[in-house]
């Protein structure tokens, strides 16, 4: 009978060491949880402003890049207008500095 009591207190400070162990190991667990879900809820807010941040600059894309096509599809005509106008300061200024305005006329 004293063995069969020594074995049940035996017994029982195990289960208690073990309870006890077991339930620290809860708390560590849960803390360990807690911060990671922190973690995980700072990374989602973060993800969410990288993705912004991305939708941004793809839309500056796309307005540069139809700002550069439009540069691109009328440089011919504006060069062409720009040389015209340039032409025409040129002949007013020939115009102002005592030219005959016939020759302008002949050329034309």
């Amino acid at each position: 009978e004293e063995d069969a009591q020594k074995a049940y207190e035996d017994f029982v400070k195990e289960t208690n060491a073990s309870i006890g162990a077991k339930s620290k190991d809860i708390v560590n667990k849960s803390e360990e949880k807690a911060k990671a879900e922190g973690d995980l809820v700072e990374t989602r807010g973060a993800k969410e402003a990288a993705l912004l941040e991305l939708e941004q600059l793809s839309n500056y894309n796309a307005e540069l890049h139809q700002s550069c096509d439009f540069v691109l599809k009328n440089f011919d005509l504006r060069q062409t207008a720009r040389d015209e106008e340039i032409e025409a300061l040129k002949q007013a200024k020939a115009i102002l500095s005592g030219a005959k305005f016939e020759e302008f006329l002949q050329k034309a």
